[in-house]
Formats: C-alpha cells, sequence, structure tokens
C-alpha cells in the first residue's frame, strides 16, 4: 500500500495553521497537537483531501503510474515482436495491482 499524503504536505500544514508535534499513527493516519491543545488530535479528513487537491500525486504514486504506462507500452511492443499475449496479460496483472494501490481504504 501506497501513502497518498506526502508527510512534507502535512508538515507544511501544521505549521501553517499552528498544529505541533506532528506523527503517523499508521499509513494516512496523521496526529498532531492543535493550537492550544494538550492532547494530539487527528488531522482532519476534510483537510487531508485538500491538502491531496492541491498537491495532486505524491512521487510514488507518480512512479507507479509512469511504470504501469511503461509495461503496456513495452509489453504492447513485445507481442507484436514474438506474436504471443503473454506480455499484455502480465501487463495486466501489473497495472490491475497498481490501480488498486490507488484505491482509498475505505
Amino acid at each position: 500500500m501506497i501513502n497518498r499524503y506526502s508527510m512534507q504536505w502535512i508538515e507544511e500544514w501544521c505549521v501553517e495553521n499552528g498544529w505541533t508535534d506532528l506523527f503517523m499513527e499508521r499509513r494516512d493516519n496523521f496526529w498532531a497537537f492543535p493550537p492550544g491543545g494538550v492532547m494530539p488530535e487527528p488531522i482532519p479528513v476534510h483537510v487531508l483531501q485538500v491538502i491531496k487537491e492541491e498537491n495532486g500525486l505524491t512521487n510514488t504514486e507518480m512512479f507507479l503510474a509512469f511504470a504501469a504506462v511503461s509495461t503496456t507500452i513495452l509489453a504492447i511492443i513485445t507481442t507484436f515482436w514474438l506474436r504471443c499475449p503473454m506480455p499484455l496479460v502480465l501487463s495486466f496483472g501489473f497495472n490491475a495491482f497498481t490501480v488498486a494501490q490507488f484505491e482509498p481504504e475505505g
């Protein structure tokens, strides 16, 4: 599973809004002390969604998307060259796994 948010994006938001001591409890679950707070609270989900919309894809997501497109193109070329559908089948399997990584846990 990939992280949908960059820790740097969340840290920038925390600095701008006065939240301190950011930590990640588990994947995509960020906690910090709100302004004047004595107990950490989760970063609100709507804030995380806004951060994601503003910043787009993380480096890992960009790499996986590029890898999926690259393997598909390579599989098409190899399929025609070898006259065998197996490269496309393998590419389909890799792409199915990659797309599943982009789905949010819900």
